[in-house]
C-alpha cells in the first residue's frame, strides 16, 4: 500500500490496519522463535554426537518392554543336566542349631537345587602343535611331508601357524550375524577365549571362504528362492567404498538370502524371483514390483504399509473427506481379523460367506469412479489397481500367505544396525563375502543356536573337523 492510499484512510481504518499488522508480526516472531529453538537443538545434538538418530521427543505413552500379555509362553532358566555339570554337586547344610523365628528344633524337610553358570577362571584356547615329518628323495631331491586331516597342504613357512575353524566360525558369526565391527573382534575374542589374532586374519579368511565353501552354500540358497512357495522381499540403503548401493533381502520358508546391487529395479528382483516364479511374492508398495516384467507373479502387498498410507491421508482430512479412508481402513482390518481367525484354528460355520462378503465390500469400495478430493482419488487409483490385480487381500484365499512384509523387514534389521557402526563394505570382494556369510549364518540361525550353530559352520568350511558329541 502506497503513501497516497494511506492518506485516504480514516481513523478507524488505520487502527484496523495497525492491529492486523501487529498480529502478523506476532505470528512471524513466534515462527522465528520456533526455528531458532530447532536450530539450537540441532546444533546441540551435533556437538554432543551421542544420539544422532534420536528423534529428541519422548513419547507420552511409550510401549512397555517385553512381549505383550498372552503372547508366548513364559520360560525360566532350566536346571542343568548331569552332563553339563563341570564338578560334583556342592552340599549346602543348614548351620543354624535352632529355628531363627521361635528357637524350636529343626527337622529335615527337603533339598532344593540351585545352579550358577559362569565362565572358567582361566580361559585358555586349545592349541595343538603338529610335528610334521619331511622326507627328501635321494634320487631327485623332491620332498614329501606328513599329512594330517586338520592340517592344510600348504600350511608351512610363514603360514605354518594358523587359527582353527571353530575360532574363525565364532569370529565370522560375531561380525556378520551380530554386527560386531572387525576392529573390535580381536579384543572381544581375546577376552572370551584368550586367543590372539589380527583383523587381517579374519578378513582374509572371510574372503577366502566366501569364494569357496560358504560361497557354494550361498549359491544353493539363491537357487532355492525361485522354488519356494512364498517369498518376502524388501530393501534398504547400503554403501560400497563410499558409493550408494541397495541391500535386498529375500526370506522364504527355508532360506534367508541377501544381495547388494547398484540399483533396485525389477531386473535385480528377477535375479532371485524370475518372471515365471510359481509362488507368491510378498512386498511393500514399492513401484519396482509394479513392473510389467513381474506382472505374471502372484503378489501380496503388505497391509501395514497400506494402512499407514491411508492414515497419512485421513489424518489431514476433516468432515466428509475422511469417510473414504476411514471406511477402507475398517474393511481391511475386517479382512485381517478373518485371516487371524483362520490361522487360529479350523474355520467356523459361515467363515467362507464372511470372506466372500468382505472381498465384495472391498471391491465395491474401490470401484472405478471420480472423487472430489485429490488425495482420496490417488488412494482409490493406486489401491484399486492393486485390488484388481488380486494383490490386496490374496491372504484371504490362502491362509499360508501373510498379509504383512514383516519377515523381510526383520531380516534387514541386523544389517541396518550394523550399518550405523560400520562403513558397510569397501570392495566388491568384501560385498560378496558379506552377501554369502550373512545369508548362510541367517539361514542356519533359524534352526540352530550356540555351539550347534558354530559346529554347522565348521562342517561347512572344514568337513573333516570332528562334530560335537
Amino acid at each position: 500500500m502506497t503513501e497516497s492510499d494511506l492518506a485516504k484512510l480514516g481513523r478507524d481504518e488505520l487502527v484496523a490496519l495497525i492491529l492486523k499488522q501487529a498480529a502478523l508480526l506476532e505470528q512471524q516472531a513466534a515462527a522465528i522463535a520456533a526455528l531458532q529453538a530447532k536450530v539450537e537443538e540441532l546444533t546441540r545434538q551435533g556437538r554432543r554426537q551421542a544420539a544422532p538418530f534420536s528423534k529428541g521427543v519422548r513419547a507420552r505413552d511409550p510401549k512397555r518392554p517385553g512381549r505383550k500379555p498372552g503372547q508366548g509362553m513364559f520360560k525360566h532358566r532350566e536346571a542343568p543336566t548331569p552332563e553339563q555339570l563341570s564338578e560334583p554337586p556342592i552340599d549346602v547344610p543348614v548351620e543354624r542349631p535352632a529355628c531363627p523365628a521361635c528357637g524350636g528344633e529343626l527337622a529335615f524337610d527337603h533339598v532344593e537345587e540351585a545352579s550358577i553358570t559362569d565362565l572358567p577362571e582361566a580361559i585358555r584356547p586349545r592349541v595343538r602343535l603338529f610335528r610334521v615329518a619331511v622326507h627328501r628323495c635321494k634320487g631327485c631331491g623332491a620332498t614329501a611331508r606328513g599329512r594330517h586331516p586338520d592340517l592344510a597342504s600348504d600350511q608351512r613357512g610363514a603360514t605354518a601357524h594358523r587359527l582353527g575353524p571353530r575360532l574363525l566360525a565364532a569370529a565370522h558369526h560375531a561380525h556378520y550375524r551380530l554386527g560386531v565391527p572387525v576392529r573390535k573382534l580381536p579384543e572381544l575374542l581375546r577376552t572370551l577365549t584368550g586367543a590372539a589374532f589380527t583383523q587381517g586374519a579374519i578378513t582374509l579368511d572371510a574372503l577366502k571362504k566366501a569364494a569357496g565353501a560358504i560361497g557354494a552354500r550361498y549359491a544353493g540358497l539363491c537357487d532355492s528362492v525361485r522354488h519356494s512357495a512364498w517369498c518376502h522381499t524388501d530393501d534398504t540403503g547400503w554403501r560400497q567404498g563410499g558409493s550408494s548401493r541397495w541391500l535386498m533381502a529375500f526370506v522364504t520358508d527355508t532360506a534367508t538370502v541377501y544381495q547388494v546391487r547398484e540399483r533396485h529395479r525389477n531386473e535385480e528382483v528377477r535375479e532371485r524371483l524370475p518372471a515365471d516364479y510359481a509362488g507368491t511374492m510378498i512386498t511393500d508398495r514399492g513401484t519396482t514390483y509394479d513392473a510389467a516384467e513381474l506382472s505374471a507373479i502372484r503378489r501380496q502387498v503388505c497391509l501395514a504399509h497400506v494402512l499407514r498410507s491411508i492414515s497419512e491421508v485421513t489424518e489431514a482430512k476433516a468432515g466428509r473427506t475422511r469417510w473414504f479412508g476411514s471406511e477402507l481402513k475398517a474393511l481391511l482390518r475386517r479382512a485381517l481379523g478373518l485371516w487371524h481367525e483362520r490361522r487360529a484354528g479350523p474355520p467356523i460355520e459361515g467363515y467362507a460367506e464372511r470372506v466372500r462378503r468382505t472381498k465384495f465390500d472391498i471391491t465395491w469400495h474401490l470401484r472405478d469412479r471420480r472423487l472430489a478430493d485429490r488425495d482420496n482419488q490417488r488412494l482409490l487409483d493406486g489401491l484399486g489397481r492393486c485390488n484388481d490385480a488380486g494383490s490386496l487381500v490374496r491372504f484371504l484365499d490362502d491362509p499360508s500367505i501373510e498379509p504383512t512384509n514383516n519377515r523381510a523387514e526383520r531380516a534387514l534389521r541386523p544389517a541396518v544396525i550394523a550399518r550405523k557402526v560400520s562403513h558397510c563394505t569397501k570392495t566388491a570382494r568384501g560385498t560378496a563375502a558379506f552377501e554369502a556369510w550373512t545369508s548362510v549364518l541367517a539361514t542356519l540361525s533359524r534352526t540352530l543356536a550356540g555351539p550347534e550353530l558354530l559346529d554347522a559352520v565348521v562342517q561347512l568350511i572344514h568337513p573333516a573337523a570332528p562334530r560335537l558329541a
